[in-house]
């Protein structure tokens, strides 16, 4: 156990090197362990039990983070585009694998397995990249909920499996495991409305003694659910989400994070243990076929969904580029399948090449989006309507400006009211609907709806008149495009980028901007000017 645990974390440094998910350094360990390989794995029983607790907490994280509100609020678009992918997904993922000579049972699992797509790596992929409040951010995280409500009713339907009388009739099966459905989602309703608010705050006067409650109670549910003949995974969702709801959902959360993943690390090894590399070689025509189908036609059905209710073709791109993978639920699934006998260990084997193979891919085509949609751009045209006018209701006019100031956060936002204060007329731009929304309602900022390494929605900026263009974006990657478009165009002006460093700023500036903004350099000397003037006021006191 020790040994693998420094392999992983050797073979992880070079996953993040690579900019990789390390869920797939996770499986390459425990093939290499396994016994195709290396062999180094004798412990089975402590891992097995250590990776079943990770599944557990995995699904009680899920729960804590599915608010009710949350799912109220999701919009038409994030909800028809969810639905959309899902079906496409399991249509074609089935007729694929009947025709690869699978059966039904088998096609059935796989199929499902391939509709869901890595929340927990979409979101850190698109944090990264500073994407996540962009409009395609958000409406990837309303229809990857909606994925992740579908993957919490899979497991569900699965478990319940052994819920019922086996000895009884079709009938009165159904009927006992509809009865206990209805008992457990009510007895969790009435703690959810009259018990659990009131212990949850007494709890949550000690941070510590908060984890341990929550802890406490999903296993609780868990066993109560594994007890009533559903899964302990449907038991530890239903604890989470009973907890969704509440203020300290954050705070678990945050706590239980570090645990999940440290427990998921055994789950994987685990399951690269399992995995026979001659069987393996066997499913490589099936897991390329099904690969290629989840890299291309995922991202295409949103495509065509997003370009159908109103939005830019560019948009509906970067969204669809998030469904590029199945995740980690995706092998979840269908071990639960292998557990309960319904497919075989090779199916399980199937889905994990698949799952290697678009998640390694879809990383990087995540990670150079833009450079993929210039390639891909001229071939995108009959996603698009005549007009978008759906995305188009998110923009106004841009109007003419002295200074235009690209991306509107706390530095930018508070750049572009002094100067308004100081009767410069500024146009600000930003991708973020809700920014933009709170920069109309205060009323002082001109603002539009844009994209500053979109070189269409560049061409629709007021540039002729404008003296200054300011990118307080602080991404080199956008300031570049963002200084090429401009200078392309014909731009005078000056230019100005910010920076996280001088040499950064250095590499924008031989780039084609004139100017480097050092936000944080500027505010460091600032404070220490500061300071020294307090001292020397000090002194001659």
């Amino acid at each position: 156990m020790t040994l693998l645990l420094f392999a992983t974390a050797l073979l992880g440094l070079v996953g993040v090197r690579l900019r990789q998910p390390l869920i797939i350094i996770y499986i390459i360990v425990g093939i290499v362990a396994g016994p195709s390989a290396l062999d180094w794995v004798s412990a089975h029983e402590p891992m097995q039990l250590l990776s079943e607790i990770g599944v557990t907490i995995l699904l009680f994280v899920v729960g804590l983070k599915l608010d009710l509100k949350l799912v109220r609020q999701l919009g038409p678009v994030a909800l028809a585009t969810g639905l959309g992918q899902l079906l496409f997904t399991i249509v074609g993922g089935f007729v694929i694998c009947m025709a690869l000579g699978m059966d039904a049972v088998r096609s059935l699992y796989v199929a499902i397995a391939l509709t869901f797509s890595s929340t927990i790596i979409i979101v850190k992929l698109l944090s990264d990249k500073r994407e996540i409040d962009s409009l395609h951010g958000r409406i990837a995280m309303g229809f990857l909920i909606v994925q992740d409500v579908a993957v919490v009713l899979a497991m569900m339907v699965i478990g319940s499996q052994g819920a019922g009388d086996t000895g009884a009739g079709g009938w009165v099966q159904a009927g006992e495991v509809l009865a206990k459905v209805a008992g457990l989602g009510v007895g969790v309703f009435l703690l959810m409305r009259y018990i659990l608010p009131g212990v949850v705050r007494v709890m949550a006067s000690s941070q510590e003694l908060l984890l341990v409650f929550a802890v406490a109670w999903g296993a609780t549910l868990a066993a109560t659910g594994e007890w009533l003949g559903f899964s302990k995974e449907v038991g530890a969702f239903l604890a989470g989400f009973s907890l969704a709801s509440l203020p300290y959902r954050e705070s678990i959360s945050s706590r239980l994070s570090s645990l999940r993943d440290f427990l998921l690390l055994f789950f994987f090894v685990h399951l690269g243990t399992q995995l026979d590399l001659g069987n393996l070689g066997a499913e490589l025509p099936s897991a390329a076929a099904l690969a290629a189908f989840v890299l291309v036609g995922n991202p295409l059905i949103v495509l065509a969904i997003m370009g159908y209710m109103g939005y830019r073709k560019r948009t509906g791109f970067m969204a669809g580029l998030t469904v590029a993978q199945i995740s980690e639920f995706s092998i979840i699934f269908v071990a639960m399948g292998v557990t309960l006998g319904h497919v075989d260990a090779a199916a399980l084997g199937l889905v994990t090449l698949v799952g290697l193979v678009t998640i390694a891919t879809s990383t990087y085509m995540i990670l150079y989006s833009q450079k993929l949609y210039a390639w891909c751009e001229p071939l995108l045209g009959v996603f698009e309507r005549r007009d978008p006018f759906r995305e188009r209701a998110l923009e106004s006019e841009p109007q003419p400006a002295e200074v235009i100031v690209i991306g509107l956060g706390r530095y930018g936002r508070r750049v572009a009211e002094q100067l308004h204060e100081r009767g410069v007329s500024v146009l600000g731009v930003d991708f973020d609907p809700e920014v933009l929304a709170a920069e109309r309602r205060a009323g002082q900022v001109p603002v539009v709806f844009g994209d500053a390494s979109d070189e269409d929605f560049i061409l629709h900026l007021p540039i002729s008149g404008a003296r200054v263009v300011l990118s307080a974006l602080r991404d080199p990657a956008a300031d570049r495009a963002l200084v090429k478009h401009l200078r392309a165009l014909g731009f005078k002006g000056t230019i100005a980028v910010t920076a996280h460093s001088a040499s950064e700023g250095n590499a924008l500036v031989q780039a084609g901007a004139d100017h480097a903004l050092l936000p944080y350099t500027n505010a460091a000397e600032h404070a220490a000017n500061q300071t020294l003037g307090w001292l020397g006021a000090g002194r001659q006191a």
